[in-house]
């Protein structure tokens, strides 16, 4: 760890983080019996061998701000840094014993991912993962990884797996503090998503061309392009899945995002590329590999979807979420009002389905026009 020994020279008061060292008295400056001697320092015990414990001694910058995290610079004139004992790192969380329970399928991989990046940090830095974790800490994996070229919107979504880990450990009693619930993460502005979609035209284009491939693309097309579907719920699918009839309508039930049950219409045009790609055929998965004839899974249908775009003549790259996309996009152009759009997409926050508003920086259609005529009495 790095401590700080007076040396006996000029200003033996330094002050670090606005605190006074309480080795020291206030007046006479003349040493405490019995105080430590150690600097109250604000970064945590670091063993100054890691490369850590060199960016602390230099002086670092958080992702947040340029503002620096300087050992006593001024002040320090007379103070000479010393190598105290070194930490041991403790033995390393148990990792599933984090992430299992509640979270499975791609949310368990992508948390054990994110705490496996976490784990190698704090083993590359000495430190343990888990016990004598402060919010500086925290803060420096989060430079790290804006460092390493991520944007910003990426090291949050990294993060969410160790402040969930740390969160955790918290609420069992492992630890007396959460070092990661304040932790500084970048600013994300989420006003406008920046997922290329497709216009009504090029939506259009996109079905009919989708047809003419196979019944299997046809059908996917429809159920990404109309009812919004992820493509592990498109290819989740089965063929029972929309047999019932529900006050008139053919529907079609549906595992969402989360686990959550959803049941949604089937309108004429889809449930005709349904049929089609069904066939003779009475159950089991309802969209099947072309050439093999087995069911596809994600990766297929990035496959399909990449060429449907192709063929469809769309240059810019198209994956089976700007279908999704499209769907929401083109459904609040047609009017559709928020709150629908919002069930279709079965967003939980209606701030979600706001992002794919395009037309919400219209002045046509601001607010203000309907005030100021509300106002006037006209």
């Amino acid at each position: 760890m790095i401590r700080a020994r007076w040396t006996g020279l000029r200003n033996p008061t330094p002050r670090c983080g606005g605190l006074r060292n309480p080795a020291y008295s206030r007046l006479s400056k003349k040493p405490r019996i019995g105080a430590s001697s150690s600097l109250h320092s604000p970064f945590p015990e670091i063993p100054s061998a890691s490369p850590l414990g060199e960016e602390l001694r230099h002086g670092v910058s958080t992702p947040a701000a340029s503002r620096r995290f300087r050992a006593p610079a001024g002040r320090r004139r007379g103070f000479e840094y010393v190598q105290g004992p070194k930490i041991v790192a403790g033995k390393i969380a148990d990792l599933r014993a984090v992430i299992q329970g509640p979270y499975a399928g791609h949310t368990h991989d992508l948390y054990a991912f994110q705490l496996r990046q976490w784990f190698t940090w704090c083993e590359t830095n000495r430190l343990d993962p888990l016990l004598g974790i402060q919010r500086a800490h925290v803060e420096l994996y989060i430079r790290h990884l804006s460092e390493r070229g991520l944007m910003d919107s990426s090291v949050v979504t990294m993060m969410h797996g160790v402040r969930g880990y740390f969160r955790f450990a918290h609420i069992d009693g492992l630890i007396t503090a959460d070092p990661a619930v304040y932790a500084r993460l970048p600013k994300i502005h989420r006003d406008e998503t920046r997922t290329q979609g497709l216009d009504r035209l090029e939506l259009i284009r996109f079905l009919q061309v989708a047809q003419t491939i196979t019944v299997h693309h046809g059908a996917l097309a429809y159920l990404l392009g109309i009812n919004a579907l992820r493509a592990s719920e498109a290819a989740a699918v089965r063929i029972e899945d929309y047999a019932d009839t529900l006050r008139g309508h053919r529907v079609l039930h549906l595992v969402g995002k989360g686990n959550k049950p959803a049941t949604m219409p089937v309108t004429v045009p889809v449930l005709r590329a349904l049929e089609a790609c069904r066939g003779t055929r009475t159950s089991g998965t309802l969209i099947l590999r072309p050439v093999s004839g087995r069911p596809i899974d994600r990766r297929d249908v990035y496959r399909m979807v990449a060429r449907i775009a192709k063929t469809a003549g769309i240059p810019r790259h198209i994956s089976p979420h700007s279908l999704r996309h499209a769907a929401i996009t083109n459904a609040l152009d047609a009017g559709v009002p928020l709150r629908d759009a919002q069930i279709l997409a079965r967003h939980a926050d209606p701030r979600t389905t706001e992002h794919y508003d395009r037309a919400r920086g219209n002045l046509d259609r601001h607010g203000v026009h309907f005030l100021t005529a509300y106002v006037a009495g006209v």
